[in-house]
């Protein structure tokens, strides 16, 4: 990396999927974690004048409020975070590129499989945001939109992926209920990172689906890891949508990625065949 290659802001390099971005940085880009601690985000002067001191050649933004509940309870937050920011980060971004890290849950699972021509429907608070600022960010034809699903791995923090969540709950010796007719397609984050660099480096533009081949219910995710781990299965208790009584759910919004996979240069792997070539990895 050089002070010449052109430098690339992450935003919420803090969080999971920013973190691997700047682990997994190209040698043709530099990359330039955004943290909480050394700008608000919110403030709209500071990332203005920041932005035009350091003029960054891209953005990619993973910084949001991504924790469904928290969106729950305080939309107004959540729409300043995940929709306002965007917005404001897209139009400092009018002449370079910004991909911007959207989700599977802008769906409303009826269909699953969903492409990028679906059309959304989003059931949740954090699904509308994400939905709201997609189409901000896709007023500019040079921009990009990744919608992603459950992504696992070691964040900074250790409680950014879903594996990490599910551990903490085994550790601290409780339950976890996890349904069996909710389909999601999970990815290690370091795959999606890998995917974000090279979409980056085409000028990819538009949406695009990023995502684990492998279409998964969220109780067969917990048995994967829970043997892998070699846990036993007893605190995995499996769950049906007809007898939650919380906010509404989406059942099944796994992802075809085919568009993707026609640009990047290898194939984006089953959640399980990746654990399994990667056994070595703590995760």
């Amino acid at each position: 990396m050089k002070s010449s290659d052109p430098s690339i802001w992450i935003t919420g390099a803090g969080g999971l999927i920013g973190h691997c971005l700047m682990q997994t940085c190209p040698s043709t880009f530099r990359a330039v974690g955004i943290l909480r601690g050394d700008l608000d985000l919110l403030d709209a002067t500071a990332v203005e004048e920041r932005f035009k001191a350091e003029q960054p050649s891209g953005i990619i933004h993973c910084a949001a409020i991504s924790k469904s509940p928290v969106c729950q309870q305080n939309p107004a937050l959540a729409h300043q975070t995940n929709v306002t920011l965007t917005q404001h980060l897209a139009q400092l971004s009018e002449s370079i590129p910004f991909l911007f890290l959207s989700s599977d849950l802008v769906f409303d699972g009826t269909q699953g499989d969903y492409r990028e021509s679906d059309q959304p429907n989003p059931l949740s608070i954090y699904g509308e945001t994400k939905a709201l600022a997609e189409e901000l960010v896709l007023r500019n034809p040079n921009h990009t939109v990744i919608r992603t699903s459950l992504n696992g791995g070691q964040s900074p923090t250790g409680d950014r992926g879903f594996n990490e969540e599910l551990r903490r709950v085994l550790r601290n010796g409780q339950t976890m209920n996890l349904f069996t007719d909710e389909y999601r397609s999970p990815m290690a984050a370091k795959v999606t990172a890998r995917a974000l660099w090279e979409l980056l480096a085409v000028k990819a533009s538009g949406i695009f689906h990023i995502a684990g081949a492998e279409k998964l219910s969220r109780y067969d995710i917990g048995r994967v890891l829970t043997e892998r781990w070699g846990e036993s299965h007893g605190n995995i208790l499996a769950g049906r949508l007809k007898d939650y009584n919380g906010p509404p759910r989406a059942p099944d919004t796994s992802l075809c990625c085919d568009k993707a996979s026609q640009i990047l240069s290898f194939p984006l792997p089953s959640f399980t065949q990746w654990l399994k070539e990667h056994a070595e990895e703590t995760f």
